[in-house]
């Protein structure tokens, strides 16, 4: 009886509930504590705190990290759909208080940070001066991750994963080739698979990068290891490496196109998987704030020379390297 006294006489601090969120998200307390600015002794304070409070454990504690308990479960559920809905309440709220700023949390894998959302975005934070993008850089099933534990308001994410439980749209139409520079085994070939790559001195992204993950967890998946003569911090470096030779690269078409440099062709991949939709997603309920509407309906409009039908973009045959 006392123990449901306290509970129900407990006021959450939704401090706690962000810090409870990126604990679980992160498997650690000790990582969690540093996302959101904490030293570890006060996460873990703050979280007996809130145990305490609701009366049950939250956390199993192990070595190699924790996970959240059945109330650990239901907690976190409740907390992503009250942190949303307090986001939005502050959305709402900006027109009436000078000065107060809102953030939409987008979250995307690489060729959508690099590619796609420069524009886009840019276009969008001049219109809306009142609002900032937080802008996240990750795989696509960390993105679909952030997004169901609300630490994500919109994800964009290439087709490989699933997106149930999200609206998902079409955003762009992504396509993974092959940089091959002077030199390359892969002689003339007009195609490319991406065993023969595994087989060839690469050049990649660095290990935080989306696609090094994907295109590591690809390699795994076909009994395969990847090994990068050097990894780099952007698209246009690998571009320079791969021109002397170095060895191949997988990048975004896209990418591949604006960063060719003499000597160096772009063949395509022959795989099934490298060639994927991205899509725009986020949670059904709650609803989008009204910022996050906004951003939404900005990444949605059609893309120049875009078929809406199918969601497809043609690129100009001169473009098309041989």
């Amino acid at each position: 009886m006392a123990q449901s006294l306290r509970a129900s006489a407990y006021r959450i601090d939704p401090f706690d509930l962000r810090l409870f969120m990126a604990v679980v998200g992160q498997g650690s307390i000790t990582a969690g504590a540093r996302s959101v600015s904490l030293s570890l002794a006060a996460a873990s304070a703050r979280l007996t705190q809130l145990e305490h409070g609701m009366g049950t454990p939250l956390l199993q504690r192990a070595k190699r990290g924790v996970t959240p308990t059945g109330a650990g479960q239901t907690l976190l559920r409740g907390a992503g759909r009250l942190l949303r809905e307090l986001d939005a309440l502050h959305d709402e709220m900006a027109p009436h208080a000078r000065g107060l700023r809102g953030t939409i949390r987008l979250w995307c894998n690489t060729a959508a940070a690099s590619e796609y959302l420069p524009p886009l975005i840019g276009r969008f934070l001049a219109a809306n001066p009142r609002l900032d993008i937080d802008l996240q850089e990750a795989g696509s099933q960390e993105v679909l991750q952030a997004l169901h534990l609300s630490r994500a308001d919109i994800g964009i994410v290439a087709d490989h994963v699933d997106p149930s439980g999200l609206v998902a749209q079409p955003f762009r139409t992504d396509e993974l080739v092959v940089l091959a520079g002077p030199g390359s085994r892969f002689g003339r070939r007009r195609a490319v698979a991406f065993a023969d790559v595994s087989d060839h001195p690469v050049v990649g992204l660095s290990d935080g990068a989306g696609l090094t993950r994907f295109l590591r967890q690809q390699a795994l998946l076909a009994g395969r290891s990847l090994r990068y003569r050097v990894q780099v911090k952007s698209f246009e470096a690998v571009a320079d490496v791969v021109a002397q030779g170095v060895g191949a690269a997988v990048l975004p078409r896209h990418a591949a196109q604006r960063c060719l440099r003499p000597d160096v062709r772009v063949l395509p991949l022959i795989d099934a998987w490298a060639s994927r939709e991205l899509r725009v997603c986020h949670l059904a309920t709650p609803q989008p704030t009204s910022g996050a509407a906004r951003l939404l309906a900005t990444l949605l409009e059609p893309a120049p020379g875009e078929n809406r039908a199918t969601g497809s973009t043609r690129t100009p045959p001169s473009r098309l390297p041989a």
